[in-house]
Protein backbone atom coordinates (compact mmCIF):
# COMPACT_ATOMS: atom_id res chain seq x y z
CA UNK A 1 0.00 0.00 0.00
CA UNK A 2 1.33 3.44 -0.87
CA UNK A 3 1.56 5.33 2.40
CA UNK A 4 -0.57 8.43 2.46
CA UNK A 5 -2.51 7.58 -0.68
CA UNK A 6 -4.71 4.70 0.46
CA UNK A 7 -4.64 5.10 4.23
CA UNK A 8 -6.37 8.46 4.45
CA UNK A 9 -9.97 9.51 4.81
CA UNK A 10 -12.65 6.89 4.59
CA UNK A 11 -10.67 4.29 2.64
CA UNK A 12 -9.31 2.27 5.59
CA UNK A 13 -12.72 2.17 7.29
CA UNK A 14 -14.43 1.15 4.05
CA UNK A 15 -11.83 -1.58 3.49
CA UNK A 16 -12.48 -3.02 6.95
CA UNK A 17 -16.24 -2.81 6.43
CA UNK A 18 -15.99 -4.71 3.13
CA UNK A 19 -13.84 -7.37 4.80
CA UNK A 20 -16.31 -7.76 7.67
CA UNK A 21 -19.42 -7.92 5.49
CA UNK A 22 -17.69 -10.39 3.15
CA UNK A 23 -16.90 -12.71 6.05
CA UNK A 24 -20.40 -12.32 7.50
CA UNK A 25 -21.95 -13.06 4.09
CA UNK A 26 -20.16 -16.42 3.95
CA UNK A 27 -21.41 -17.21 7.42
CA UNK A 28 -25.03 -16.28 6.66
CA UNK A 29 -25.02 -18.33 3.46
CA UNK A 30 -23.64 -21.29 5.44
CA UNK A 31 -26.46 -20.88 7.96
CA UNK A 32 -29.06 -20.78 5.16
CA UNK A 33 -27.58 -23.87 3.51
CA UNK A 34 -27.92 -25.78 6.79
CA UNK A 35 -31.34 -24.50 7.80
CA UNK A 36 -32.83 -28.00 7.78
CA UNK A 37 -29.80 -29.88 9.11
CA UNK A 38 -30.58 -31.61 12.43
CA UNK A 39 -28.57 -30.33 15.41
CA UNK A 40 -27.14 -27.45 13.39
CA UNK A 41 -26.57 -24.33 15.46
CA UNK A 42 -26.58 -21.06 13.55
CA UNK A 43 -23.58 -18.78 14.03
CA UNK A 44 -23.18 -15.08 13.49
CA UNK A 45 -20.90 -12.12 14.13
CA UNK A 46 -21.73 -9.20 16.35
CA UNK A 47 -22.40 -6.17 14.18
CA UNK A 48 -22.43 -3.91 17.24
CA UNK A 49 -19.00 -5.17 18.30
CA UNK A 50 -17.57 -4.43 14.85
CA UNK A 51 -19.16 -0.98 14.80
CA UNK A 52 -17.74 -0.09 18.20
CA UNK A 53 -14.23 -1.29 17.28
CA UNK A 54 -14.36 0.67 14.02
CA UNK A 55 -15.66 3.82 15.75
CA UNK A 56 -12.93 3.54 18.40
CA UNK A 57 -10.24 3.14 15.72
CA UNK A 58 -11.53 6.21 13.86
CA UNK A 59 -11.64 8.25 17.08
CA UNK A 60 -8.12 7.12 18.04
CA UNK A 61 -6.79 8.07 14.60
CA UNK A 62 -8.47 11.46 14.89
CA UNK A 63 -6.78 12.08 18.25
CA UNK A 64 -3.43 10.66 17.12
CA UNK A 65 -3.11 12.58 13.85
CA UNK A 66 -5.50 15.48 14.32
CA UNK A 67 -7.47 14.48 11.25
CA UNK A 68 -8.45 11.62 8.95
CA UNK A 69 -4.86 10.73 8.05
CA UNK A 70 -3.04 7.52 8.74
CA UNK A 71 -3.99 3.88 9.09
CA UNK A 72 -6.69 2.60 11.39
CA UNK A 73 -5.46 0.56 14.33
CA UNK A 74 -8.25 -1.95 14.86
CA UNK A 75 -8.23 -3.80 18.19
CA UNK A 76 -9.05 -7.50 18.21
CA UNK A 77 -12.19 -8.79 19.91
CA UNK A 78 -13.36 -12.27 20.81
CA UNK A 79 -14.94 -12.63 17.37
CA UNK A 80 -12.64 -10.53 15.19
CA UNK A 81 -8.90 -10.57 14.53
CA UNK A 82 -7.55 -7.80 12.32
CA UNK A 83 -4.40 -8.35 10.30
CA UNK A 84 -2.76 -5.80 8.04
CA UNK A 85 -4.81 -6.75 5.00
CA UNK A 86 -7.40 -9.19 6.32
CA UNK A 87 -10.07 -9.75 8.93
CA UNK A 88 -10.33 -13.17 10.56
CA UNK A 89 -13.59 -14.10 12.24
CA UNK A 90 -14.54 -16.41 15.07
CA UNK A 91 -18.35 -16.64 14.90
CA UNK A 92 -20.38 -17.61 17.91
CA UNK A 93 -23.59 -19.64 18.05
CA UNK A 94 -26.76 -17.62 18.29
CA UNK A 95 -29.84 -18.86 20.06
CA UNK A 96 -32.60 -16.27 19.83
CA UNK A 97 -35.03 -18.75 18.33
CA UNK A 98 -37.07 -21.64 19.66
CA UNK A 99 -35.38 -25.00 19.43
CA UNK A 100 -37.20 -27.37 17.14
CA UNK A 101 -37.62 -31.09 17.72
CA UNK A 102 -34.44 -31.74 15.70
CA UNK A 103 -32.51 -29.34 18.01
CA UNK A 104 -32.03 -26.82 15.21
CA UNK A 105 -32.68 -23.18 16.07
CA UNK A 106 -33.56 -22.16 12.53
CA UNK A 107 -35.22 -18.96 11.53
CA UNK A 108 -35.14 -18.58 7.78
CA UNK A 109 -36.85 -15.20 7.98
CA UNK A 110 -34.15 -13.79 10.26
CA UNK A 111 -31.43 -15.31 8.12
CA UNK A 112 -32.80 -13.80 4.92
CA UNK A 113 -33.24 -10.43 6.62
CA UNK A 114 -29.64 -10.53 7.85
CA UNK A 115 -28.41 -11.55 4.41
CA UNK A 116 -30.30 -8.70 2.71
CA UNK A 117 -29.04 -6.11 5.22
CA UNK A 118 -25.49 -7.41 4.96
CA UNK A 119 -25.62 -7.35 1.15
CA UNK A 120 -26.86 -3.75 1.11
CA UNK A 121 -24.12 -2.66 3.50
CA UNK A 122 -21.47 -4.50 1.47
CA UNK A 123 -22.63 -2.96 -1.82
CA UNK A 124 -22.83 0.54 -0.32
CA UNK A 125 -19.29 0.26 1.06
CA UNK A 126 -18.01 -1.00 -2.30
CA UNK A 127 -19.76 1.83 -4.16
CA UNK A 128 -18.25 4.47 -1.87
CA UNK A 129 -14.83 2.82 -2.11
CA UNK A 130 -15.09 2.76 -5.91
CA UNK A 131 -15.94 6.47 -5.92
CA UNK A 132 -12.88 7.20 -3.75
CA UNK A 133 -10.67 5.23 -6.15
CA UNK A 134 -12.23 6.98 -9.16
CA UNK A 135 -11.35 10.33 -7.58
CA UNK A 136 -7.76 9.19 -7.12
CA UNK A 137 -7.67 8.00 -10.72
CA UNK A 138 -8.90 11.39 -11.95
CA UNK A 139 -6.31 13.17 -9.81
CA UNK A 140 -3.51 10.95 -11.10
CA UNK A 141 -4.53 11.57 -14.71
CA UNK A 142 -4.86 15.30 -13.96
CA UNK A 143 -8.37 15.46 -15.38
CA UNK A 144 -11.14 17.62 -14.08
Amino acid sequence: MITGLFDNGAMPALERLVQFTGQRHKLLVHNIANVSTPYFQQRDLSIDSFRSVLAKAIDDRQQRTGGPNGPLEMRDTRQLHFGDDFTETRPRPIAPNIMFHDRNNRSLEHLMQGLAENTMTHRAALDILKNELDLLNIAIRERV
